[in-house]
C-alpha cells in the first residue's frame, strides 16, 4: 500500500471516529499509560510519539514530564487536527509516514531520546519499515517503546474470535511476531518484550546502544 493510500484510508476511518476516539478506545487500548508512567524521561529529554493520532498520550506525557521537547508524527491530518486542538504549542506537530519521514525538515531535530509507537504498529501495512525507520531517528542511548495487541493465547478462545473480527473492521492486524522481529532488527540493542493482561497486549522497549 502506497503512502498516499494509506493516508487516505486513515483519514477516511477517523474523520468521524476522531470526535470520539479518546473516550471509545480507553476501554481497550490497554497499557498506553504504563508504557508512558516507565519513560523515566530526563529533563532535557525530546520525546517523539509516532501515530500520534487525537495526542492523547502526549497530552499524558507532558504532564508526567512537563517541560521536555515533545513531538508528533501521523499520516492522518484528520488526527493531527484534533490534535493540534488539544496540544496547541505545547507540542510540535507534522504530518509523516511512519516508514519513511525526515525529522530535521518536519520538526528541526534529528534524533530523539524516546520514541513511542502505541496501538500503530497493528495498523501499518509496512510495520518492521517503521521498527526500523524509529530506530534509524533514536539518538544514542535513546529508546522505542512499543505497545499494541498481543496474541490473546491466554484469553478465552471466543473472545479472541470476536476480538479479531472486531478489529479487522478497523483494519487492525496484531503482530504475533512482534518480539522475534525486535531481535532480527535491533542487533546488538538491549530489546525486552513482554506480556500484560494475559497476552491481551504486548509491551517492549530496545535501548540503542550509547556511544563508548
Amino acid at each position: 500500500m502506497s503512502s498516499s493510500h494509506h493516508a487516505s484510508l486513515m483519514d477516511k476511518i477517523y474523520r468521524h471516529q476522531r470526535k470520539i476516539y479518546d473516550a471509545t478506545r480507553k476501554y481497550y487500548l490497554l497499557g498506553r499509560d504504563r508504557l508512558i508512567e516507565d519513560l523515566a524521561a530526563r529533563p532535557d529529554a525530546r520525546i517523539l510519539e509516532v501515530a500520534c493520532g487525537t495526542g492523547r498520550n502526549l497530552d499524558l506525557v507532558d504532564q508526567l514530564y512537563p517541560h521536555r521537547q515533545l513531538f508528533g508524527l501521523d499520516i492522518s491530518e484528520e488526527m493531527l487536527a484534533t490534535a493540534r486542538v488539544k496540544l496547541g504549542a505545547r507540542v510540535k506537530l507534522a504530518q509523516g509516514d511512519a516508514c519513511g519521514f525526515d525529522p530535521a525538515e518536519l520538526f528541526g531535530v534529528a534524533q530523539f531520546d524516546h520514541i513511542i509507537m502505541s496501538y500503530s504498529l497493528s495498523m501499518i501495512p509496512d510495520w518492521q519499515g517503521a521498527i526500523a525507520e524509529a530506530l534509524r531517528h533514536l539518538a544514542p542511548g535513546g529508546t522505542l517503546h512499543l505497545v499494541d495487541f498481543g496474541d490473546q493465547a491466554q484469553l478465552p478462545r471466543g473472545f479472541k474470535t470476536l476480538l479479531r473480527a472486531w478489529l479487522a473492521k478497523f483494519h487492525v492486524s496484531p503482530r504475533e511476531d512482534l518480539g522475534a522481529v525486535l531481535d532480527q532488527l535491533a542487533p546488538g540493542a538491549e530489546v525486552q518484550h513482554g506480556y500484560l493482561y494475559r497476552n491481551y497486549a504486548q509491551i517492549a522497549r530496545i535501548q540503542a546502544r550509547a556511544v563508548a
